[in-house]
């Protein structure tokens, strides 16, 4: 498709639009009736921000971002003002370029959505925001010295994903409305800053007293959900010519020991699907209370801790957060009705680099687990939930990872792989930098794979898989040969032989949580006491066997579970791993959910807001 003219180009894009050549043009919306987003108060087709400028004070004792943000506004002939979102900002000012004051108002709020904040901009195409951020916004995680590991400096860091910029940033935040950002970010003196873009003063510049200030940009256009920041005693050590790893002091040895397979990570992404485009792939490791696994903030994923096992047996995060640098960060799904988009994609490719770097079992051994997960959430969801493509708040689970990557890899075998990995590389130099929605996938795959194959289209299946619940029968399940031998050593169990007879020596993460899972659900408790003396499953250091563990032993009521999820629960933040157990305590009735409640009480002060909120919800707790 030729080029639209200057303005509508950049009010409309359609599925078949080029990508940007030049990273600092504003990106294209989608303007189709299923790109709508629902989660966001923008009018993207009226008035779009498409540069945002931060200059911001992080205060650590009020636990305020203070400053200003200033927006660059692309508006259709006509419009007279722009709608951002909000989410308990308290703005003071709002100006034109010249410091002339504009009209604004905050609308009705939504407690997940947060409000409208609407500007009057009349002739202004740059407006400048003064404002501060809540103690309570929740993007924004605020730790003192006690919960870092170094345990002497407080630490800040963020978490936009899906809507929880808003809180932070006066933008419009929707995924599909790309914009382009800089920052200055004044900081403690004796603390870093780091922020997902390019790092224009790694050491920082003098500042106010007390302070310095750290200036960062990204010239690509990201769906602002990846705008990120953490703030603390945080140390760099290089893994190769273009990556890295930032930790605590106390944990980047053991941190760049466990990463050091990354470059060739992204040699092998790249070897896949196209040119890393972003410079540089550095790592963050964060503090345990971080929510998820991993963040693909662009050019620094940030990290949980608790994938540090000594065996690198959960380096496939790296891989995952690496491979949202294609999918997911280039090419962006629209809505979040379209997660999958992001995260089918991110876990078929995450899969293909583990293949490249660690073999065909070690992958084989993660998709089948993906295949366990799949049938679990497809088991426990309601139908409407089990589609691709929905409205957000019904997706459940981690259906849109495991039954995205299955329609991937099953579209790859249908196809075989040299076709299929043709078709995906030029699918992300087609839509770089561009937003996506299911249907225009779906037509992309019907112009530039299928063809007009009626054969290949009847076998492929794409409306069954996108739009309707459950699995197609031509679904394909990768098998392990690993996890098969795990499986005996279930069914010895099963068959009541000792638990010092299994061969577990030389098990890795993946093999402990096929064990784990695969278990009868309902155990005696001598057989429990058994598994637990021989194992010791209950003091394990590996946190994902602790929670695998920890749902079993707390679903069968066994007394000695109580006190390991005592010490557990407070000190892990990532949700994978304990909103499991948490729903198994509340599970329980009359006996868990006291000890729920308890353990809660202590910990819910040291999680993100993020994290907090969802065990919120499983403990019928309301603030």
């Amino acid at each position: 498709m030729n080029r639209l003219s200057a303005l509508a180009a950049l009010l409309l894009v359609s599925a078949g639009a080029p990508a940007l050549a030049a990273p600092a043009t504003p990106a294209p919306i989608l303007t189709t009736a299923e790109a709508r987003d629902a989660l966001t108060y923008a009018r993207p087709e009226i008035a779009r921000v498409t540069h945002v400028a931060l200059d911001l004070t992080a205060d650590f004792a009020s636990k305020q971002m203070r400053g200003t943000a200033t927006l660059d506004i692309l508006a259709a002939p006509g419009a007279k003002e722009v709608v951002l979102d909000d989410k308990g900002l308290v703005i003071d000012t709002i100006t034109d370029a010249r410091g002339n004051r504009l009209n604004w108002s905050v609308g009705k709020a939504d407690t997940y959505k947060g409000a409208p904040l609407t500007v009057r901009i009349g002739t202004a195409r740059r407006i400048v925001i003064g404002y501060r951020s809540q103690p309570s916004a929740s993007a924004l995680g605020w730790l003192p010295p006690e919960l870092t590991a170094g345990k002497r400096k407080p630490y800040l860091f963020s978490q936009g994903q899906a809507i929880e910029n808003r809180s932070w940033i006066p933008t419009q935040d929707s995924p599909g409305i790309r914009q382009t950002w800089e920052a200055r970010i004044a900081v403690p003196a004796d603390l870093t800053a780091v922020m997902s873009g390019e790092r224009l003063t790694p050491k920082g510049e003098p500042g106010p007293a007390g302070m310095k200030r750290y200036r960062f940009r990204m010239t690509h256009p990201v769906p602002p959900y990846l705008i990120a920041s953490a703030i603390g005693d945080i140390a760099f050590r290089p893994l190769g010519p273009r990556t890295g790893v930032y930790a605590e002091p106390v944990t980047l040895a053991a941190a760049a020991k466990e990463l050091d397979d990354t470059e060739k990570m992204v040699t092998a992404a790249e070897s896949l699907y196209g040119p890393y485009r972003w410079g540089r792939y550095d790592l963050l490791v964060l503090p345990p209370s971080f929510p998820y696994g991993g963040m693909e903030n662009p050019t620094l994923t940030f990290l949980t801790p608790t994938m540090f096992t000594g065996d690198k047996a959960n380096v496939d995060v790296v891989a995952h957060e690496l491979a949202h640098s294609w999918s997911g960060n280039l090419v962006t799904n629209a809505t979040w009705s379209d997660t999958w988009l992001n995260e089918g994609f991110t876990t078929y490719f995450e899969n293909r680099i583990d293949e490249i770097v660690y073999g065909t079992e070690r992958a084989a051994t993660l998709a089948d687990l993906s295949w366990d997960d799949l049938q679990r959430d497809l088991k426990e969801a309601k139908p409407a939930a089990t589609r691709l493509h929905g409205e957000p708040e019904e997706l459940y689970g981690q259906l849109a990872y495991d039954k995205g990557s299955t329609f991937l890899r099953t579209i790859e075998r249908t196809v075989g792989r040299a076709r299929w990995d043709a078709y995906l590389r030029s699918y992300f130099d087609r839509h770089a930098f561009q937003p996506q929605t299911t249907a225009g996938f779906l037509a992309d795959l019907r112009a530039n794979l299928i063809r007009g194959d009626r054969d290949l289209e009847a076998k492929l299946k794409l409306d069954d898989w996108a739009y309707k619940p459950g699995l197609p029968d031509s679904a394909v399940h990768v098998r392990s040969a690993t996890l098969a031998k795990v499986d005996e050593s279930i069914r010895a169990v099963e068959a009541g032989a000792p638990i010092a007879s299994l061969p577990t020596a030389g098990w890795g993460t993946q093999e402990w949580q096929r064990f784990l899972n695969g278990l009868p659900r309902t155990l005696p408790q001598a057989r429990l006491a058994e598994l637990d003396r021989t194992l010791g499953l209950s003091a394990s250091p590996n946190a994902y066997v602790r929670s695998a563990w920890l749902v079993l032993a707390i679903g069968n009521r066994y007394p000695p579970a109580v006190a390991s999820a005592e010490e557990y629960l407070p000190r892990i933040g990532r949700m994978l791993l304990i909103r499991p157990v948490y729903r198994a305590l509340a599970e329980q009735g009359d006996w868990g959910m006291p000890i729920a409640r308890r353990i809660y009480a202590r910990a819910r002060p040291v999680y993100h807001p993020v994290t907090a909120a969802s065990v919120d919800k499983i403990l019928g707790r309301k603030e």
